[in-house]
């Protein structure tokens, strides 16, 4: 579409003020004076002209006239017009001499014809071939919202545009405007760095809604263009983000239980073309919420195969910024459950790889950081952990919902992604609660995922009294109740429930553990250490204490034999006759001494008399 304010180009003739419009009427003339003498037919639609100025522009017509060796011809047809009868009206204008505008909307089509009509500068100066594409190259191509409309007028004209070159130019001159834009705007980030944010926003990139008009075909060229100009990584991806709310907004709304709405092969299209230029963006740059919304659409349409393998791919390597709403993906499939579980599935199964990955690449490392690292992967698997066993709580009351998917969503996941199995449980109960029919073994196969371990007092209480769980398992969590009881009892979680706490958790399952991940583990049991240790010092002051009391008890008696035996009691009781005898036998034998001396000290009294 021409603005209102985009400069004229006129062609070289002046304009004839007495000159009627081209129609498609035989009767209509170029000139009311002379009649024509020739009767052009344009894809079936005739044009009463004359053969002089026509063929002094026109090297195709020309030689047509020539050919004829006809001197009365009086009918010509042209086929396969670029741009049909109305662009040939203007060649036909430019040929009298009528002063019209080029655009942008017409300038490719014109530039097309005056190839077809092999209008060049061996038959007159500045014929239309040699105009266009001064136009062209001086106004649309400086200029990116000008390259944007000439692509847009393209449409049926690819085959001799593409020949002619009008679509490169356009495509490498919209890559070249983007990076200049980049450019300044990148200067204005700089300037107004210590400035408010608003200045900030008004230097993002303005072109993005721009290209959202193009055709898919089209747009991917650009793309491919801006990258080898070196736009930023960031600015391509907003553009496709925002191309792909634009030309999908339809499907977005579609339900997916609305089977007559008929999803066409350009939907398609323009999904798989819009991932296959994501797969070359950074997995971070895209956001998850626009990759779910993708694979949505993608399974939707029934997009390829590798299409949604690498959404899927892609999703699963941020799978632990995912939200439960992301996860809950309706299934198409009438006999199957409400939601996709194997989609979900495939996702665990990405995410799973690259903390192998990840554990792979730590391995190679020696040592750790410092004292305080803390492990990515770990932390990272604690998150999806519970966000798949908020998963299976809502999908657990599915009846379409087989046990085996059921079953490898959680089976799929390490025993070290959950500290705390009360998730699992209460996803288990609830698929318990809706699938009646379940059986004795499947119920059993299906409680054996539980650590009851790893329950909390309120999930072993519940459990307890679940009938509908097996009898084994109602055993398993009374057996480590008991544990736990008697843990609480002699006040030391160094035995009982603790020691087989750190064998579920540092046991065989520890064999999948990573190194860092590992590290994190023993951290976290010696910080539970340090923690009993606590305790134990505060009960040996306890005792301590007690001990001081009794003692002060034995000082202030002084009652007699009965009051050393109490007290001796007292010490035989708590391990400590040590202390308090030795005391005592000091006390007996310095009473002995004195009696000794009393003796001597009569029978030398005696000796003298």
């Amino acid at each position: 579409m021409v603005l209102a304010s985009e400069p004229s180009f006129p062609s070289a003739f002046p304009k004839l003020s007495s000159s009627p419009r081209f129609h498609s009427s035989i009767s209509k003339r170029i000139f009311s004076d002379v009649v024509g003498d020739i009767t052009i037919y344009v894809d079936g639609q005739p044009f009463l002209l004359h053969k002089f100025p026509l063929v002094s522009r026109s090297g195709k017509i020309r030689k047509m006239v020539v050919d004829s060796k006809d001197p009365d011809l009086s009918k010509l047809e042209l086929h396969n017009v670029p741009g049909g009868a109305e662009t040939f009206e203007l060649a036909a204008k430019f040929c009298y001499g009528t002063n019209f505008e080029i655009t942008t909307r017409n300038v490719a089509h014109l530039r097309c014809i005056a190839e077809y009509l092999e209008m060049t500068d061996d038959y007159r100066e500045e014929n239309l071939i040699s105009r266009t594409e001064t136009y062209l190259n001086e106004i649309v191509v400086q200029g990116l919202e000008k390259s944007v409309e000439v692509l847009c007028s393209c449409e049926g004209l690819n085959s001799m545009a593409e020949d002619i070159g009008i679509l490169d130019r356009c495509i490498d001159a919209i890559a070249i405007n983007a990076s200049k834009e980049q450019l300044v705007s990148g200067l204005a980030r700089l300037e107004c760095d210590g400035e408010t944010g608003k200045l900030k926003l008004g230097c993002q990139d303005w072109w993005l809604e721009d290209l959202s008009v193009l055709k898919i075909d089209i747009y991917q060229r650009v793309i491919a263009a801006m990258r080898r100009t070196g736009v930023r990584s960031d600015s391509i991806t907003a553009s496709i983000i925002h191309y792909a709310q634009m030309s999908l907004k339809g499907i977005e709304k579609r339900q997916a239980w609305d089977s007559s709405m008929v999803i066409g092969d350009e939907q398609r299209l323009v999904i798989e073309t819009l991932v296959g230029l994501l797969s070359t963006e950074k997995i971070t740059s895209v956001p998850l919420s626009f990759l779910f919304g993708m694979l949505r659409m993608a399974i939707v349409v029934d997009a390829a195969l590798g299409c949604k393998l690498e959404l899927e791919r892609r999703i699963g390597f941020q799978l632990d910024m995912a939200s439960l709403d992301d996860l809950l993906i309706p299934s198409l499939q009438n006999s199957d459950s409400v939601f996709d579980v194997d989609t979900v599935h495939r996702i665990l199964v990405n995410f799973l790889q690259r903390v192998e990955e990840e554990d792979s690449e730590e391995s190679s490392k020696c040592g750790y950081e410092s004292d305080g690292l803390k492990s990515p992967s770990h932390d990272a698997i604690l998150k999806v952990g519970r966000l798949m066993d908020g998963y299976l709580a809502e999908i657990a009351p599915d009846p379409y919902l087989k046990l085996p998917k059921f079953m490898a969503i959680i089976e799929l996941l390490p025993d070290y992604a959950r500290l705390i199995e009360d998730g699992l449980y209460r996803a288990v109960d609830i698929y318990l609660k809706a699938h009646p029919s379940l059986t004795e073994s499947e119920c059993k196969r299906l409680c054996k995922l539980i650590d009851c371990s790893k329950l909390s007092q309120e999930a072993s209480n519940h459990a307890a009294q679940n009938d509908r769980l097996p009898v084994q398992m109602a055993v398993r969590v009374l057996y480590f109740e008991q544990l736990r009881l008697k843990s609480s009892l002699s006040g030391s979680s160094a035995d009982g429930f603790f020691s087989q706490r750190m064998i579920s958790s540092s046991g065989a399952p520890s064999l999948a553990v990573s190194p860092r991940d590992n590290y994190a583990s023993l951290r976290r049991e010696n910080r539970e250490l340090k923690l009993e240790i606590s305790r134990m010092r505060v009960r040996l002051s306890e005792l301590e204490k007690e001990q001081a009391f009794m003692k002060q008890g034995m000082r202030d008696n002084k009652s007699g034999e009965h009051g050393r035996a109490f007290f001796a009691s007292l010490s035989r009781g708590i391990g400590r006759i040590g202390i308090f005898g030795q005391g005592h036998g000091q006390q007996q034998k310095s009473t002995r001494k004195s009696q000794g001396s009393e003796g001597k000290h009569r029978r030398r009294q005696r000796r003298s008399v």
